[in-house]
Order: C-alpha cells, then sequence, then structure tokens
C-alpha cells in the first residue's frame, strides 16, 4: 500500500483569493511550499490535490484553468504532483455533489485508484471543511490557519513547510 498527503490547493499551495485562482496574473507560490512538497516527496508520500473548484459551476473559468493552475504549481516547485481531484460543482449552481467538500468522495476515489493506506496517510487543508473531508475518509489531518484558530484538526500550523515537518517526524 502507498501512504499519501492529500492536499487542499487554494491558500496550501498557492495564495488564496476571493475571485479565484484560474490564470497566472492570481497565482502565486507562498513560501515554505517547495521546500514542504519536496521533503513529503523525499519521504515516500505521493501527493495528491483534493479541492473544490466552484469557479467552473459559477461560470467564471474552465475546467482547463485548473489544470493550468495544476501544472504552474509543478513547474513553480519543481516537484510532481501525483495527481488532482477536484469538484466543479456547487450546490447554488448545480445539484449537490458527494464530490464536494467537506464530502470525503474525492479522497475515497483517490485512495481506491492508487491503494493508498489511509492509517499512514494525512489531508492537509486551510479550511474546516477540509478537515471534515480527512476526517470522514479516516486521516490525521493539519489545517494552515493562524494560532488561536478553532479547528477540530490534528494539527494546526502556519504553512506546509511547519506541516511536512510533523508528518515527517
Amino acid at each position: 500500500m502507498n501512504k499519501c498527503i492529500f492536499l487542499d490547493r487554494d491558500g496550501v499551495l498557492n495564495v488564496d483569493r476571493v475571485d479565484y485562482v484560474y490564470h497566472l496574473g492570481h497565482f502565486v507560490i507562498p513560501p515554505g511550499v517547495k521546500e514542504g512538497l519536496q521533503a513529503l516527496k523525499d519521504a515516500g508520500y505521493l501527493l495528491i490535490i483534493i479541492t473544490n473548484q466552484s469557479g467552473i459551476a459559477k461560470g467564471v473559468y474552465k475546467r482547463e484553468d485548473v489544470y493550468l493552475i495544476h501544472d504552474a504549481i509543478q513547474e513553480g516547485t519543481g516537484v510532481k504532483l501525483d495527481d488532482i481531484y477536484f469538484c466543479p460543482y456547487h450546490e447554488n449552481f448545480d445539484s449537490h455533489s458527494l464530490t464536494r467538500k467537506p464530502g470525503s468522495l474525492m479522497i475515497e476515489k483517490a485512495a481506491a485508484k492508487y491503494d493508498i493506506d489511509m492509517d499512514a496517510s494525512w489531508m492537509v487543508g486551510d479550511h474546516e471543511r477540509d478537515i471534515t473531508a480527512g476526517t470522514r475518509a479516516g486521516l490525521r489531518t493539519i489545517r494552515l490557519a493562524p494560532a488561536g484558530t478553532e479547528t477540530k484538526a490534528t494539527h494546526l500550523v502556519d504553512d506546509l513547510l511547519a506541516a511536512s515537518k510533523i508528518i515527517t517526524g
């Protein structure tokens, strides 16, 4: 079985924006992301993005834009991400989807495809919906948020580099 780090995208791998990150002009990789991803990859983890992309349902951008940012993350960090799962739906614009976080279906699909050992794997996200999805899938969780933020995550840290240090021990 494989061990895996499931990563939310916006707010974890790139700086989040209220008006969506869907073109390179809005794309910024925060400090520590490259080093954190490399440490996790060196420790033998698969790296899989699990992300809600409701801007597709809202007509703000297209699926191709999600892949553009995915490629930019890999190019900008020099680290190969093993896969990306995204939910293009939003309940106010489409029917309800079980893939949308806080649901855990995207994680479960990836776990089945890649033969993931959930006990040896983690979910890293910046919102409580990421933590809920990870917990529902049986993962340990790390939330990236300021100290003192209320969370049900296993750990609370400032950035992906700090998360990688907890994971790799």
